[in-house]
């Protein structure tokens, strides 16, 4: 890479390239961008992000987008930005209606995006829905506990597996929970 950077992400494109967005070094949020191209084994600068950030998310959406939510910059951060690799360009969208980070994001079937948890200084049970057709966040259900540093896992039929996590302070979790809802089908 060309940066130094932790607590980034990085996205496998539909291209098979490599998206790494933002991150953390010595007291610095980024909003560096670089991609990695396997084939020719090279790094390339990309043109920043509108936020520096980190502890956020990056989401590949059905149409090859890419969603980057939340997010820590000396605060939660509730904006939400798009990068479209097809022009090479980022785009603030509607915000989170939390802003947090640590938190998950998974692509549904049906191209949606379910957000759960995360900090915003303490451990959040909410959760929303990010629409791509509308860039539209909902509020959805919260859960039953408050948590962040969790895992969410798509299962088969559709539903989300959240599991264990921090709920804040040392205090880890071995609680789980599952989302089914009619918003997420």
């Amino acid at each position: 890479m060309n940066y130094e950077r932790s607590k980034h992400t990085s996205s496998l494109l539909t291209d098979g390239k490599v998206l790494v967005t933002g991150g953390h070094v010595g007291g610095t949020y980024l909003d560096s961008v670089e991609l990695y191209d396997p084939e020719t084994e090279t790094w390339t600068i990309l043109d920043k992000m509108n936020i520096a950030r980190s502890l956020h998310t990056a989401s590949v959406l059905p149409n090859g987008i890419v969603l980057i939510a939340g997010g820590f910059d000396k605060q939660s951060i509730n904006i939400t930005e798009l990068y479209d690799p097809s022009t090479k360009t980022w785009k603030i969208i509607n915000s989170m209606n939390h802003g947090r980070f640590e938190h998950t994001a998974t692509v549904l079937p049906n191209g949606k995006v379910l957000v759960v948890g995360g900090f915003d200084h303490n451990a959040v049970n909410t959760a929303e829905l990010y629409d791509p057709l509308t860039e539209i966040w909902t509020n959805i259900g919260n859960m039953t506990h408050a948590r962040g540093e969790h895992t969410a896992t798509l299962l088969n039929n559709g539903t989300v597996l959240v599991t264990g996590g921090t709920l804040g302070g040392s205090a880890v979790t071995n609680t789980t929970e599952l989302y089914q809802s009619v918003e997420i089908n």
